[in-house]
């Protein structure tokens, strides 16, 4: 579902009410200080993903994305942001430990969609998810709170998980943008060509491609889970709803025979705000 494309003096609450993320229910979840942190994190990377949205592109994206660096130096300077989202992150890095080159980091992600449609091995692909989804996951730590650093190996584990979901649930709105992020070997692998993912074509070939993909989304999903510290769960109450309703997701792609190109994988908003409460409610008794 594509999503609308936001001013960049846009405040950060509003680019967050309206992007229906899924994200929004772990917010509600923090207290008012740390939740209006986070939206404004989250309308940053949503700001920027959307620059370079072939739905909505911009006149020079690559333009846009260098003045979002320079919005961000001026966030980590005495100098004040010339947009009203640069000023609510100028006062977030002010109050919480995030590094500048996190948000660097991220602007590099976007600007590898504009550079690149394809991914020859897995690990190009974790570069990839690395840089739009595990650095967004060591912003959000920061935000939190936690004691101990394998907090960190959470936030890049968890990362892969809810990215690697995402190109699966959105394998054939990506294919029909021209981009494919399934690893060109893996395709190979399980004979299933490229010029078939960008027909649809769904068959017993591209079933077994996508039970691999999901195979390797759920080690993620356990292995952020193993790694997490005892004492730093409370804290990431949120992070865990996140990954409790892109695990749904996956389990709804898995329960649709890895149709995607017929089914839109989603889950509601009903069940979202279930799975937030519920997890809420464990977290106080953990």
């Amino acid at each position: 579902m594509n999503q609308p494309q936001f001013e960049l003096g846009a405040p950060a609450e509003v680019i967050t009410q309206q992007s229906r993320t899924n994200f929004l229910y772990s917010f509600l979840v923090l207290p008012p200080p740390k939740r209006e942190a986070i939206e404004t994190v989250y309308a940053f990377c949503r700001v920027v993903d959307d620059i370079v949205d072939d739905d909505q592109p911009t006149d020079n994206p690559r333009l846009e994305l260098n003045r979002w660096r320079n919005e961000i130096a001026t966030c980590f300077s005495d100098k004040t942001p010339g947009t009203q989202l640069g000023r609510q992150l100028q006062h977030v890095v002010s109050h919480f430990p995030i590094q500048q080159r996190y948000f660097l980091e991220m602007i590099d992600g976007m600007e590898m969609d504009l550079e690149r449609r394809r991914y020859q091995t897995f690990a190009e692909l974790e570069t990839y998810c690395y840089h739009v989804a595990g650095v967004t996951g060591l912003m959000c730590i920061e935000i939190f709170g936690y004691r101990h650093e394998s907090a960190r190996t959470f936030a890049l584990y968890l990362g892969n998980a809810l990215q690697l979901v995402n190109i699966m649930r959105d394998l054939a709105e990506d294919a029909n943008r021209g981009r494919v992020y399934l690893p060109a070997d893996e395709l190979e692998q399980f004979g299933y060509s490229e010029e078939e993912l960008l027909r649809g074509v769904y068959n017993q070939q591209f079933v077994e491609l996508m039970k691999f993909q999901g195979a390797r989304a759920r080690s993620y999903f356990q292995k952020a889970e193993a790694v997490l510290h005892p004492e730093d769960r409370k804290n990431m109450v949120s992070a865990q709803i996140m990954g409790k309703i892109y695990f749904k997701i996956l389990q709804r792609i898995e329960a649709a025979d890895y149709n995607v190109f017929t089914h839109r994988c989603a889950v509601g908003k009903a069940q979202k705000a279930f799975t937030a409460l519920t997890t809420l409610v464990k977290s106080k008794f953990e």
